[in-house]
C-alpha cells in the first residue's frame, strides 16, 4: 500500500506497517493533527487513530465547519467529509473528493490524469505533461479550463479569474493531499465560474511534531522528480515548508535535434500561530508563501496526420526555437475566529504570474492550420517544406512569424467565510455565509519577428519586430453567497444564493481605445436529499450557472446563462459508495472565448462568441468497493463512467476555428459521448500493486453533426497504468509507476495546429523516506 499523505502532512508510520483501511494491533499510532490547520478528515482511506481531530473539506475562504458528522466506535472512528455543513453521503450536490490515499496510489503528475478518475470531468491533452490542463466538467469547452472555478485551500488560483480566465498556470498535483470536485446546486458556492462547477486543490498541513519527508523518483525521457517536507509545531505554532523539483528531458523528436522537455520547481511555506488557543472565542492566524517556475520547451505545432502515424513523437524543425519561461508568487494570510458553533475564516491573498511563451505563429501567406490539413496540395506543399526543414524560405509568404506572447497578471483580494450551526426545534441548520472583494488584471504585450528557414535552421529575417497586441484588462468584483442545509429527520434541503456585481475596463494601447463594462448577475439554487434507509438516498438540485464575459467585449455580447438539474441515488457503506446521477444543463447563451489554444489568430484573440441556446445532457456512474477478506489484506477496487451528449440549438457563425458555420443541431467540440475509468488493487502490511484504466472516447476538434470527418476528429484513447511499492521499512518504501503501460499511441489534438499525442510508455522507479 502507498506511503501516505496523510492529514497531519506527513508520512504516516502505520501507513507503511499496516493496510489503509484497517489498521492492524501492531501499527504505529500517528501523531495527532492539530485542528486549526487540517484540510482533510479521515476517511474510509484514510484511518483515524486516537486524538485525531475532526476536520472537514475547505470551502472557500478555508474556514473550519464547527462541527462534523462523526462515524460511530465500530467504524474505527472514521471521519466523513463536509460539503455545505452535511456529510458528502447525505450531500443533495454531485461531490468527489480523492483522498490521499488515492492521490498516492499512481504517483501522477498530470492534473488531468488524476481528475478524470471523477465523472463528469474531461481533458483534452496538448503536451502530455500536463504542464497547462485543458479541463471541462458536464460538457463545458475544456480549453484551458476556462469554465471552471479552479481554487487551492479556498483560494481562487486562475492567474486574472475574471479578466483572462484561461488557467495558463496550475498547481503541481503531486504536492497535493486531496482534491474536492463540486458539481450540481453546491457550485454556487464558488464563483465566478458556475455553469459546470469547481475544483479545489488541497494542500499539505502543517505537522503536529517534527516531521520530514522525502520522494526522490527517475525514470524515462530523463525523467527526474525531487521532493521534500520539513515541519514542526508547538501548542501554540507551528510551520511547514515544502519543495519540488520536476524535470524531463521530454519525448518529442525535434528534427536537427534539440531538448523538447521542461524544469519545473514549486515552493510553499506555512506558518500557524494560535493567538488565543483555548477559551470561548478561540483565533489562530495563519500564513503561506508560495513561489513557482517553469521553463518549458513547449510548442502549438503538431503533426499532420501522415506524419503522426509515421512518428507520433516527431516534432518540426520550425518549432526548434518554442519556449515558454513564467514565475509565479503567492501569499494568503489568513485569521480564523471559533466561538461554540460559529467559525469565521478571513483570507487576504495575492497570486502575481508573469509569462513568456516564444512560439510559431503562422506563415506570412497561410495559416499553419490550413498547410497541416492538406499538406500534399500545390499551394501548401511549400509551407509543408518550409516547417519540416526540406526547404528553404523563398519569399515573405513562406517567411516564418516567431514572437513572444508576453503577459503579466495579477490576481488579488479580501474574502471571509462564516459558517454556523443552530437549530430551530427538530430542525438543525448549517449556515454558510460568504464574501469576497477581488480585483485581477491581465497586461499582454505579445510581438513577431520574422524568420527565415535556411538549412534546416531557422535565421532572423533582419525585419523589425512588429506588435500584435498591447493591451491591459481588469476587473472589480463583489461576491456574495449564502447556502443552508436544513435537516429534518432523514431530509436535508440546501437553498442557496450567489451574487456577483462586476466592473471591468478594457484599455488598449494600439488602438487607443478605453471600454469598461458593468455586470450584476443573481444565482439561486436548491437542492434536496432524502433518505430511504441509512444507507441508500435520493437526491436532486437546480441552479443557475453563469460565466462573465471578459473586459473590452462589443456591447451586444452577453454572459453565459443557463438552468442546470440533475438528479440521482446514492448507495454508501463502509468501503462502499454506489452512486448514478442524470444532468441537464439548458443553456439560454452558450458563449466561448477564442484563443490561440484553440487555434485562433491575434485579431480575434480574446473575442467572446455568442452560440445562443444549447444543451448538454447525460449520465454519471459511480462505484467503488474495498474487500477486507482478512490477514490484513484490503482490495480497492472504483469505476466511473460518464455519457454526454451536447447540442446546439440556433445558428450562428464564429471566427473561433472550433465552430465557424454553425447550424441548429451541432455538437460541441472535444466533449466525449464515453468516458470510462476504472481501478483495482491489492495491498497489505508489505506494499500494493495497483492497475487502473482510462478510455475517452473521439471527440469532435469543431462543432458538427452526424460522423465528423477523420482530420476533425480526435483518436479513441485506451490506456493503462500500474504501480507497485515496497514497504521495505517501517520510514521507508520503494515504488514503480509505468503510465501508458501499452504504449498507446494516439491522437487527443489537432488544437491549434495539428496532430499531437498523447505521451508514450514510462516507467518510473522512486523512493520515499519519512522520519517523525
Amino acid at each position: 500500500m502507498p506511503v501516505e499523505r496523510g492529514t497531519t502532512g506527513q508520512v504516516d508510520p502505520a501507513a507503511i506497517s499496516a493496510p489503509a483501511v484497517e489498521p492492524q494491533p501492531s501499527a504505529e499510532v500517528p501523531t495527532p493533527a492539530p485542528a486549526a490547520e487540517t484540510a482533510t478528515v479521515a476517511t474510509p482511506e484514510t484511518p483515524a487513530t486516537p486524538g485525531d481531530a475532526p476536520t472537514v473539506e475547505r470551502a472557500e475562504g478555508e474556514a473550519p465547519a464547527p462541527t462534523v458528522e462523526v462515524v460511530p466506535e465500530a467504524e474505527s472512528k472514521k471521519f466523513e467529509s463536509v460539503v455545505v455543513g452535511t456529510s458528502e453521503t447525505r450531500t443533495s450536490g454531485s461531490v468527489h473528493i480523492l483522498k490521499p490515499a488515492q492521490m498516492e496510489r499512481y504517483e501522477k503528475d498530470d492534473p488531468s490524469a488524476v481528475l478524470m478518475s471523477v465523472p463528469g470531468v474531461y481533458a483534452r491533452g496538448e503536451d502530455g505533461f500536463g504542464l497547462r490542463p485543458n479541463v471541462g466538467l458536464r460538457g463545458v469547452n475544456p480549453d484551458r479550463s476556462k469554465k471552471v472555478t479552479l481554487m487551492e485551500d479556498g483560494v481562487l488560483f486562475g492567474p486574472a479569474p475574471y479578466s483572462a480566465p484561461a488557467a495558463y498556470f496550475f498547481p503541481l498535483i503531486t504536492r497535493m493531499q486531496s482534491v474536492r470536485v463540486l458539481k450540481g446546486p453546491s457550485a454556487i458556492q464558488h464563483g465566478p465560474q458556475t455553469v459546470a462547477g469547481s475544483v479545489e486543490f488541497i494542500t499539505r498541513d502543517i505537522p503536529a511534531s517534527e516531521s520530514a519527508w522525502l520522494d526522490i523518483a527517475g525514470g524515462g525521457y530523463l525523467y527526474g522528480k525531487a521532493h521534500g517536507v520539513f515541519g514542526a509545531s508547538t501548542e501554540r505554532a507551528g510551520f511547514l515548508v515544502e519543495g519540488i523539483h520536476l524535470r524531463s528531458n521530454g519525448f518529442k523528436e525535434l528534427d536537427g535535434g534539440g531538448t523538447t522537455g521542461f524544469r519545473r520547481n514549486e515552493w510553499m511555506a506555512k506558518g500557524r500561530y494560535r493567538l488565543v488557543p483555548e477559551g470561548a472565542v478561540r483565533q489562530t492566524l495563519n500564513l503561506k508563501l508560495g513561489y513557482s517556475d517553469e521553463l518549458s520547451n513547449e510548442t502549438y505545432l503538431g503533426l499532420s496526420d501522415e506524419d503522426f502515424r509515421a512518428n507520433p513523437l516527431r516534432r518540426y524543425a520550425a518549432s526548434a526555437l518554442d519556449q515558454m519561461k513564467w514565475h509565479r508568487t503567492q501569499v494568503a494570510v489568513s485569521h480564523v475566529l471559533e466561538s461554540g458553533s460559529l467559525a469565521i475564516t478571513t483570507t487576504a491573498y495575492r497570486n502575481d504570474f508573469a509569462r513568456v511563451w516564444r512560439k510559431v505563429n503562422r506563415f506570412g501567406g497561410a495559416t499553419i492550420a490550413n498547410v497541416l490539413a492538406d499538406p500534399t496540395s500545390a499551394r501548401n506543399a511549400i509551407y509543408y517544406g518550409v516547417l519540416t526543414g526540406q526547404l528553404d524560405t523563398s519569399s515573405t509568404q513562406d517567411t516564418l512569424f516567431i514572437g513572444p506572447n508576453d503577459r503579466t497578471f495579477v490576481s488579488q483580494g479580501v474574502q471571509s467565510v462564516a459558517r454556523w450551526n443552530t437549530t430551530t426545534g427538530p430542525v438543525s441548520h448549517s449556515i454558510e455565509v460568504g464574501a469576497r472583494f477581488h480585483f485581477d488584471s491581465i497586461d499582454r504585450k505579445h510581438s513577431e519577428d520574422a524568420y527565415r528557414m535556411m538549412g534546416g535552421e531557422l535565421v532572423r529575417a533582419g525585419e523589425p519586430t512588429v506588435t500584435t497586441a498591447s493591451n491591459e484588462d481588469s476587473t472589480h468584483a463583489v461576491s456574495l453567497h449564502v447556502t443552508d442545509a436544513i435537516a429534518w429527520g432523514p431530509v436535508v434541503l440546501t437553498p442557496g444564493l450567489r451574487l456577483e456585481v462586476i466592473r471591468s475596463r478594457s484599455y488598449d494601447r494600439l488602438k487607443g481605445t478605453d471600454k469598461s463594462g458593468a455586470l450584476e448577475v443573481l444565482m439561486p439554487g436548491m437542492g434536496a436529499y432524502g433518505a430511504v434507509t441509512p444507507n441508500l438516498g435520493f437526491f436532486a438540485g437546480a441552479y443557475r450557472g453563469f460565466s462573465p464575459p471578459s473586459p473590452g467585449q462589443p456591447d451586444s455580447v452577453k454572459p453565459e446563462k443557463s438552468i442546470n438539474y440533475e438528479g440521482g441515488a446514492r448507495w454508501t457503506r463502509r468501503g462502499e459508495r454506489f452512486e448514478v446521477v442524470g444532468f441537464f444543463n439548458d443553456y439560454t447563451n452558450l458563449t466561448a472565448i477564442c484563443t490561440f489554444s484553440g487555434g485562433c489568430v491575434d485579431e480575434d484573440l480574446d473575442r467572446q462568441t455568442d452560440a445562443g441556446r444549447a444543451q448538454i445532457y447525460g449520465l454519471e456512474v459511480f462505484a467503488e468497493k474495498t474487500f477486507r477478506p482478512g490477514g490484513g489484506m484490503t482490495f480497492p477496487l472504483s469505476a466511473s463512467y460518464t455519457l454526454t451528449s451536447t447540442e446546439l440549438l440556433n445558428d450562428f457563425r464564429s471566427a473561433d476555428p472550433q465552430f465557424g458555420a454553425v447550424k441548429a443541431g451541432d455538437e460541441l467540440p472535444y466533449v466525449p459521448r464515453h468516458q470510462v475509468y476504472a481501478s483495482a488493487g491489492v495491498e497489505g502490511a508489505l506494499g500494493g500493486v495497483f492497475v487502473s484504466a482510462l478510455y475517452v472516447d473521439s471527440m469532435r476538434e469543431k462543432a458538427g453533426q452526424g460522423e465528423a470527418a477523420p482530420g476533425e476528429r480526435t483518436d479513441s484513447l485506451l490506456t493503462f497504468d500500474v504501480n507497485a511499492n515496497w514497504n521495505f521499512t517501517r520510514w521507508g518504501q520503494l515504488y514503480l509507476s509505468a503510465r501508458n503501460v501499452l504504449d498507446a499511441e494516439d491522437i487527443v489534438s489537432r488544437r491549434p495546429y495539428g496532430a499531437r499525442p498523447n505521451a508514450p510508455r514510462t516507467v518510473i522507479l522512486g523512493f520515499k523516506l519519512a522520519h517523525n
